[in-house]
Formats: structure tokens, C-alpha cells, sequence
């Protein structure tokens, strides 16, 4: 097994939001940061593969049906609700990193990503951009340019 094949990412679409800094904003939250103030995310699914996910894994963020950004995944804590349901809390780091835009259609829950198969970071000085629109994307992506 080589170096890309030792983590596993995950991939979740971020319902409500419209861009990058909504979804740093809502991170910003005390309801969406652990008692530490790490963001996290909770899903009711607990990944099976959580070893690989802990060893160098990300959470890649689909926003309005472009894969846009990713966070570092620290780790997978229990988490129960006021329903005593558990749940898993996927705690990520803070730091929000730029991805090239990737159409990405609606799916339900979180889905793994190959490192292979993931969004390359852009590049430094490019992190601001905003994404492609989703129209212009999608034809580039068509004729086999993205």
C-alpha cells in the first residue's frame, strides 16, 4: 500500500450553506463546536473505517453542488443527543482549505473519498477565489476540461 492509500476521506454536503464563509461562520458557532471549540460535525453513522479516516483524512465540503473546500478530520468522538441516541461527531481542524471546484451531485449522509480521487488543493494566493459558476463548471467539466 502506498502513502495514498493509507487514509480515507469523507465527502458531505453542506446543506443551508451558500459559500465557504457560511459554512465558517456556522462553524463558528457554539452548537457546532465541541466543548474544546474544534468545529465538528454529527452524523448518525458511525464510519467503519475510522483508522484509515483518523490517519491523514479530510472532510470535503460540497457547497451548492461543488465539491469547494476541505477540513483535516482530528477525530471521531460519541456524541448523544437529548435523545440519548449516539451518534458520531466528526471533529475537525479550524483551518478551512480551498479545493479546485468539483461538481459533485446530491447524495444523502456522508460518502467515503479516495485520496486518489479527491480535489487538489488550489494553489497558494488562490485561496479566495471564488468558485466557477455552477453552469460554467458543469460545461467545462462536460467537454473534458475540469
Amino acid at each position: 500500500m502506498d502513502s495514498v492509500d493509507k487514509y480515507v476521506n469523507l465527502i458531505k454536503l453542506s446543506v443551508g450553506t451558500e459559500n465557504v464563509a457560511d459554512l465558517a461562520a456556522w462553524q463558528a458557532t457554539k452548537r457546532a463546536q465541541t466543548p474544546q471549540g474544534l468545529p465538528r460535525h454529527v452524523t448518525r453513522m458511525w464510519p467503519k473505517r475510522e483508522d484509515e479516516i483518523t490517519n491523514g483524512g479530510s472532510l470535503y465540503w460540497v457547497i451548492k453542488g461543488v465539491v469547494q473546500c476541505r477540513q483535516k478530520i482530528i477525530r471521531l468522538d460519541e456524541y448523544s443527543g437529548q435523545d440519548g441516541i449516539r451518534r458520531c461527531a466528526i471533529v475537525l481542524d479550524p483551518a478551512i482549505i480551498r479545493v479546485q471546484g468539483s461538481l459533485k451531485r446530491p447524495f444523502q449522509g456522508w460518502r467515503y473519498l479516495a485520496a486518489a480521487d479527491a480535489p487538489a488543493d488550489l494553489p497558494a494566493g488562490r485561496e479566495e477565489e471564488e468558485p466557477l459558476p455552477v453552469e460554467l463548471n458543469r460545461a467545462l467539466a462536460e467537454i473534458g476540461v475540469l
